[in-house]
């Protein structure tokens, strides 16, 4: 047997088995010792089967509760169903707090099979798709650190693969994760294709994400002074001339999820969830919307949690033109709310609940509705979002976008694939970037591109500054996993949410040592784990 290097195991890492999945098929999970290790990696299909279970990593990552992605924020608050309130609020939030450790443990799960891959490909065959793969790694790695870096701050740097168990373990700075991770992807772009997306990580993807890299890390005040530039050059680049051609409507059409405008997303699919779909399949679609009863058949309505339901706010960005209006949110419910996808001719559906937009906020308009739809419930304007404290089943207006037909009746069971980078959020970052860097004129250009295809006015020069970038993030982007990271990078988190989410009070952020609770606190599992004394809790939580 070929000599093996003594690497440290670090204890807060979450090992075992890697599950084993590629992008579309999903595999039983599989352990491995060293010596089958060596003898099944250092081969071609061994190999392969290393990389695709990195790709099937995303899935532990995006699949399960996105407390850490979007709770806490001005878009979503609690419904019905109770949050954690430390995520959501920001009350109680400490080191033992339900969720905090989600992203910690998955992230460092992901990196440890990055690194793991990265290891073998210099033992494995060498093939003409090895560099190939170790770019898609290293990209997979990188998005990984990206999420801790932007979550917890600084963190630690782990790029060995690790055999070995110790206790004791380092904490690096934001900035040098920060630098790690554009090495990372620069590296990444020398290595993966240039082809169309298919499910595997190419160079539009990792233009896409050196992007908004370089982005978050200009506000950092250890930011370089040309990173806003940096990112807007990434981002053209990404961009490469193409427009926003494909309807909005048409993006979330289920099994659209593939098309041109998708840059990178976790594939899913109906096969690759069919041998337990209640805990392969994932949580997008549960979360952004009423709870409908608990008494539907498997397929007459989707599942739904009642905790992450839209805000006054949210709803009151949209005006009548906007074509995202209503390819987001189910405003017309039908009686059978499948019958939205699996009916082509919608005329003679019995109508369930309407919820009225602003530009429909008259005594008129709702007795002329009423009198076409006798059975409807009418749900007026202003009365159907969390601080209402609605408590009947379908109290809060649906949000569509994830919805999966195909799905059983449960929380983790939605098949369509997950998406975390699309061309829409390129020209959004391209705006930000170059409004940032002095170039007004030309984010203003990109963001237009983006009001254009949901059929809505240019924004004017003297509409355009972060603020209104980030409400018009949040009409293209409902539900897609960005917006705390959004408010977090921009230094808006604290005033936005305190102002739109009705649990968020300002003085909730206050932490110890005169900190602000924005970044979350390191799990105490960590810590506890931990024998290096000296390694740092957030000051906001010390």
């Amino acid at each position: 047997m070929m000599k093996r290097l003594k690497l440290k195991y670090i204890a807060f890492l979450i090992l075992g088995s890697l599950a084993s999945v590629s992008c579309q098929d999903y595999l039983e999970e599989d352990l491995r010792s060293n010596v089958e290790a060596d003898e099944a990696y250092t081969t071609e299909e061994g190999f392969e089967y290393l990389v695709n279970a990195n790709y099937g990593l995303l899935r532990n990552i995006y699949g399960g509760d996105p407390w850490l992605f979007s709770a806490g924020t001005d878009m979503y608050a609690q419904g019905r169903n109770q949050q954690p309130p430390g995520l959501t609020s920001y009350t109680q939030l400490n080191s033992n707090s339900n969720g905090v450790d989600q992203l910690y443990s998955s992230c460092y799960r992901a990196i440890q099979a990055a690194n793991t891959a990265i290891y073998y490909s210099d033992l494995t065959e060498q093939t003409t798709q090895l560099q190939n793969q170790i770019g898609e790694v290293k990209y997979l790695r990188a998005n990984s650190y990206f999420l801790l870096v932007q979550t917890y701050g600084g963190v630690g740097l782990v790029t060995d693969y690790i055999t070995e168990r110790t206790l004791e373990f380092n904490r690096n700075s934001a900035e040098e994760v920060y630098n790690f991770i554009i090495s990372e992807l620069e590296e990444s772009l020398t290595l993966v294709g240039d082809e169309a997306f298919q499910g595997r990580v190419n160079q539009r993807a990792v233009r896409h994400l050196l992007a908004k890299v370089y982005l978050t890390r200009a506000y950092e005040d250890f930011g370089s002074a040309t990173d806003f530039e940096t990112a807007a050059e990434y981002a053209d680049a990404t961009i490469a001339g193409q427009g926003l051609t494909i309807p909005f409507q048409d993006l979330w059409t289920p099994g659209n999820e593939i098309n041109a405008e998708t840059i990178f997303s976790v594939q899913y699919d109906t096969g690759s969830i069919s041998t337990d779909p209640f805990s392969l399949g994932h949580k997008q679609g549960s979360y952004f919307a009423p709870y409908q009863g608990g008494s539907e058949v498997a397929g007459d309505a989707p599942y739904r949690t009642y905790m992450l339901c839209p805000t006054q706010y949210l709803i009151d960005l949209y005006v009548e033109d906007d074509e995202r209006w209503e390819a987001t949110f189910m405003n017309e419910v039908y009686d059978r709310y499948y019958d939205y996808f699996d009916v082509e001719n919608h005329s003679n559906l019995e109508v369930a609940h309407y919820y009225a937009a602003a530009w429909e906020d008259s005594q008129a308009f709702q007795d002329n509705y009423l009198a076409a739809h006798p059975n409807a419930t009418y749900h007026p304007y202003g009365t159907y979002v969390p601080s209402t404290f609605p408590s009947a089943d379908y109290g809060t207006i649906p949000v569509k976008k994830f919805d999966d037909p195909s799905a059983p009746f449960g929380d983790r069971t939605n098949s369509r694939d997950i998406i975390l980078s699309r061309l829409a959020e390129t020209y959004l970052i391209a705006a930000e970037a170059y409004l940032q860097a002095g170039d007004a004129s030309t984010g203003l250009a990109r963001l237009n591109e983006v009001r254009q295809r949901a059929g809505v006015d240019d924004a004017t020069l003297a509409d355009f500054d972060i603020d209104y970038i980030l409400d018009e993030r949040a009409r293209e982007l409902v539900g897609e996993y960005h917006r705390w990271f959004d408010l977090k990078r921009t230094g808006t988190l604290v005033e936005t949410a305190s102002m739109h989410n009705y649990l968020v009070d300002e003085g909730n952020f206050a932490g110890a040592n005169g900190e602000l609770k924005i970044l979350r606190p390191i799990p105490q599992s960590a810590l506890d784990l931990n024998q290096n004394n000296s390694f740092p809790q957030n000051p906001a939580y010390q």
